[in-house]
């Protein structure tokens, strides 16, 4: 049940509909599962629950942190499955951008069920069947695009891989196959615009008219949006969101922008306070907790996400759906924010500052604390040669204190310096 049908499920019946797939969940994680077995049974919620309220309030969150521990003690892949190991099909493993590597393993039915949720993901966007997709990614164990691509040729769409090309070889691909939407991460997404310039390439005469972006909340951040839009004639950027953990959660909703759909009707979605584990309220800032409703071969109950995300109002949205809406998309980490002199500094908002500025073709941050004082030091990459790199750099300096009243230390650095992404940018660095 996860068509655009759902969209127009009111709150009432898309509950129930939650409800009746949480129970097929757990009564295949409770019959066979060692993990969540052990895991329930310890705090006494082994057992269906009555409501979603019920569950909700009885049953432990999960943390990545519970998983790779079970992963050092049943290696290589874990307790956390409901059946056993050969009727597994695939296999992938989180990026590991922020924490030891987990390896996941999907049955048929589990991978069926992702690639149902990227087809409405591909339906939300406009794509159909006549569309010519391009997957500038190397298909390595990282989930990323895989499903992306699987949904593609279920849809009837020309699929085209890219993996292994450097990005001229890229461009050619796309203008000599008359592509029309290209999966990719948004950073990769400006790369490979700034890189068409460089060729003489005209983005303009391409037959590209949709950017899926997912990977990095750059997609939702309103200059790297433009940035990309701008470097891409005629396109849209539509974002998207998912995990390795959990599979592909949301939607850009197609009314408006920046606003992402969590599908609940293939999820189950809460958003609580990070520190006191409470449910917050509409517009407050919160850490997304998932519960995937169809990935039973290798579920992840209550699962602590890390992202955090700004629910809107419970109401129906422009768009004809009552799913959770999240103002702003994905608006970072937990683990990547950065308190400097009392000022909460989110990796997204620096970003949407640096994008704003316009001319700055990569960035890297280093932080470093001494004396308990966190310091940020700003390296920053234009996208042509600067006649006077000092005077770029302190225009950036005034950007960013006039954003957050902050003194921020910044460097221009040569054309060319600074590492490109094709997967997850890794741009913050501790020192």
């Amino acid at each position: 049940m996860n068509s655009l049908k759902t969209l127009h499920l009111d709150r009432a019946a898309l509950n129930a509909h939650q409800l009746k797939k949480l129970h097929a969940l757990l009564k295949t994680t409770l019959a066979d599962n060692p993990f969540y077995k052990a895991k329930l049974r310890a705090a006494g919620t082994d057992h269906l629950p009555e409501s979603l309220d019920d569950f909700i309030a009885r049953t432990p969150l999960t943390t990545k942190r519970e998983l790779v521990d079970d992963q050092r003690r049943n290696p290589p892949y874990g307790s956390n499955r409901a059946f056993p190991i050969e009727h597994y099909c695939r296999y992938h493993q989180t990026s590991g951008t922020t924490s030891t590597p987990v390896r996941w393993l999907d049955t048929r039915e589990s991978w069926n069920w992702m690639v149902d949720s990227w087809e409405r993901i591909f339906e939300s966007a406009g794509i159909t069947a006549q569309d010519r997709i391009f997957f500038p990614f190397s298909f390595g164990p990282f989930l990323g695009f895989w499903s992306a691509f699987d949904a593609a040729n279920r849809m009837g769409c020309l699929a085209i891989p890219g993996g292994g090309q450097r990005s001229a070889a890229r461009l050619s691909t796309i203008v000599d196959n008359a592509v029309t939407a290209i999966c990719a991460t948004p950073t990769y997404a400006i790369h490979l615009g700034e890189a068409a310039h460089e060729e003489n390439i005209a983005l303009s005469a391409m037959k590209v008219r949709a950017i899926i972006v997912a990977g990095e909340p750059g997609g939702a951040i309103p200059s790297t949006r433009g940035l990309i839009e701008k470097l891409w004639p005629g396109i849209r950027v539509f974002d998207h969101y998912g995990m390795t953990e959990v599979g592909p959660v949301s939607y850009e909703c197609p009314s408006r922008r920046g606003v992402a759909h969590v599908m609940e009707s293939a999820y189950l979605a809460e958003v609580i306070d990070p520190e006191t584990l409470a449910p917050v309220k509409p517009d407050d800032i919160g850490e997304l907790v998932l519960t995937p409703l169809g990935r039973l071969g290798s579920p992840v109950i209550r699962y602590r996400t890390g992202d955090l995300v700004r629910p809107a109002n419970p109401e129906r949205c422009e768009c004809g759906s009552y799913e959770l809406s999240l103002e702003g998309g994905i608006l970072g980490r937990t683990d990547d924010m950065v308190i400097v002199r009392g000022v909460n500094l989110y990796p997204s908002a620096v970003e949407d500052v640096l994008r704003a500025v316009g001319g700055i073709a990569e960035f890297q941050v280093d932080i470093s604390t001494n004396n308990d004082l966190t310091e940020l030091r700003l390296r920053v990459e234009p996208s042509a040669p600067v006649t006077d790199p000092s005077r770029f750099a302190i225009h950036v300096e005034q950007a960013l204190h006039r954003a957050f009243g902050l003194r921020f230390s910044v460097e221009c650095v040569t054309p060319g310096t600074l590492p490109r992404f094709e997967m997850k940018a890794k741009r913050w660095k501790h020192k």
